[in-house]
């Protein structure tokens, strides 16, 4: 609920179009899972036969990427601690140019459906099994994520339990995931697409003309700091080089190392179509983020003279987003259900992608090579949707949890350093590193895994302490109705004279900490571990590191790339296995 100002409530054709949203994915989902269309093999639910076209693709990498969390979670982070996020949408150019010339290449020729499995051709089981394992944990700590935020919203302005609206929506994502596969992720994708841009648009448009336009909003939000984003310290926590350059690490694990991406990608039938493909995802991608700042910088301009958390129109700044909508646009009929729908829409693309992907990598590592040879396709089609369904309920148990978080964008930020940033350097270590053995970056990923997890979790427990700087930026209640006896806040200061360094980091750095970590322990490790020279199969390698190879001919075995199994453990001292 709100806090202690009126509460604003959504109308009856508001819950209708949220009603229609759930069930229009559920059928689409039920086409594709019960129709002649059903897949029928692994390989059709996984990854959908490669029959999907680029567009569909396109939109659904687009809304998948973009969770609610984004449209909710950022804008409230802007509008406390100003627009830095601006700078994330040049780091995500640099990581979609890396996703394209040195990891697709790679992924597309070897055509595997667990990006994890590469990892395994280059090193061995180990290290495929450490990155599977780091990948189930930051699944099941985000997919509660993606669910809460516009859960909260919608609890907010119906007074309906916000776990209850969890479990309804999970169990419908879950449902339809698990009955169509692929597919069902894709066109679902592209109907909560179109729902998502149409929200958001009418959220900015409506929202600027409250302020007098666009370019007014801007103006008060420059006069209010909200644009001060050439801050140099390092040790801030929105510093310049945070967003620009630690965030080009946080945008390849959300590409390049994100199993549910990649898994789209891989559903193309040429790698020329991934070429028009990605383009098309940087475009929208860059484009909604953008949006969010945008709504951040109004909802200031909006209340500017009468803060809403301090004077308790909101509990906490995360319910910024749903309450500005509703006070913009509660008389116009059908909007704040509009702006819901939506919000629930980017919700269900990003967790039905990362139920199907995530069940993905657990049959592919972990139960295929427990499975019989005998077994049909059929057998193992109802194996990975039992994987998409537990998954779906362990998701349902640990949203339980998130409540007890603190600002949701920080924390995503941390939780995809602490586990994200680590599978980064992992695959750096594979693809660019000729030198980088199997326990070399076996033991690199453990250390980058414990150095972030033990920042975060100091970070953590000492801002929680109120010893660290929040560097909120200036608010006003001046002119609140009724006043409210407040003063000008300015930016709270903790005293983090005593504290160790490392725990001072700001978390945009997570990713970039825990990669450098993988990259510097694996390659040390590595070379004092080397045995004798080894030969690389160059296909496991980016072409921009051939020339390091030996140039001796290759030895005439190399790994095939649909070799599994124990075929591999034959032919790894061929290959980098020490």
């Amino acid at each position: 609920m709100l806090g202690d100002g009126d509460e604003k409530l959504l109308s009856l054709f508001d819950y209708i179009l949220f009603a229609l949203t759930l069930l229009g994915s559920f059928l689409v989902g039920a086409y594709f899972g019960l129709s002649k269309n059903k897949p029928r093999t692994t390989e059709e639910y996984l990854i959908g036969g490669k029959s999907v076209n680029v567009l569909p693709i396109a939109i659904s990498l687009v809304a998948s990427g973009i969770s609610g969390n984004t449209f909710l979670a950022v804008p409230a982070d802007i509008y406390k601690f100003g627009s830095n996020y601006v700078w994330t949408l040049l780091a995500d150019c640099i990581g979609f140019l890396a996703t394209y010339y040195i990891f697709l290449p790679i992924y597309f020729n070897l055509q595997v459906v667990s990006i994890f499995e590469y990892l395994e051709q280059r090193f061995d089981k180990n290290v495929r099994r450490l990155t599977s394992v780091l990948n189930l944990c930051a699944t099941l700590c985000y997919a509660p994520l993606v669910l809460y935020l516009p859960s909260l919203a919608f609890s907010q302005v119906s007074g309906i339990p916000v776990h209850a609206i969890t479990v309804v929506t999970c169990l419908t994502c879950t449902l339809y995931t698990t009955v169509g596969g692929f597919k069902a992720v894709v066109w679902t994708d592209a109907l909560q697409f179109v729902l998502m841009v149409g929200s958001v648009i009418a959220v900015v448009g409506i929202g600027a003309h409250s302020v007098g336009g666009l370019w007014q909003a801007l103006a008060i939000a420059v006069r209010g700091d909200r644009w001060e984003i050439f801050n140099f310290d390092l040790t801030s926590r929105n510093p310049l080089w945070g967003p620009m350059v630690g965030h080009i690490f946080f945008a390849l694990s959300t590409l390049t190392m994100n199993q549910g991406a990649i898994q789209k990608y891989m559903g193309l039938k040429k790698f020329q179509d991934v070429k028009k493909c990605i383009c098309l995802h940087l475009v929208g991608h860059i484009a909604l983020k953008w949006m969010t700042v945008l709504i951040g910088n109004v909802a200031y301009a909006k209340y500017v003279e009468c803060d809403v958390l301090q004077s308790h129109k909101i509990a906490k700044i995360d319910q910024l987003v749903p309450y500005f909508v509703l006070d913009i646009a509660g008389s116009i009929k059908g909007l704040p259900g509009l702006f819901i729908a939506g919000m629930f829409s980017a919700a269900l693309s990003s967790l039905s992608s990362t139920l199907n992907a995530t069940a993905a990598t657990i049959y592919e590592d972990i139960i295929l090579p427990f499975i019989s040879k005998n077994t049909t396709q059929r057998q193992n089609t109802n194996i990975i949707k039992a994987i998409v369904a537990v998954l779906g309920i362990l998701t349902i148990l640990m949203a339980f949890l998130v409540e007890r978080v603190g600002g949701i964008y920080p924390f995503t930020l941390s939780l995809q350093g602490s586990f994200g940033g680590p599978l980064v350097g992992i695959f750096i270590l594979g693809v660019l590193v000729p030198a980088a053995n199997s326990k070399g970056t076996l033991l690199g990923g453990i250390a980058g895994v414990l150095l972030t997890g033990w920042i975060a979790f100091g970070n953590t427990v000492y801002k929680i302490q109120g010893l660290l700087p929040t560097e909120e930026k200036p608010a006003s209640v001046e002119k609140c109705t009724p006043f409210v006896n407040l003063t000008i806040t300015q930016a709270k200061v903790g005293s983090s004279d005593d504290i160790f360094v490392l725990y001072t980091v700001s978390f945009w750095y997570y990713s970039a900490v825990s990669t450098a970590t993988v990259v510097i322990v694996g390659l040390v490790i590595s070379l004092l571990t080397k045995k004798g020279n080894v030969t690389i199969n160059k296909n496991l390698l980016s072409p921009m590191v051939h020339f390091a190879l030996r140039k001796e001919p290759p030895p005439s075995v190399y790994y095939n790339v649909n070799t599994k199994g124990d075929d591999i453990d034959a032919i790894h001292e061929l290959n980098s296995k020490d």
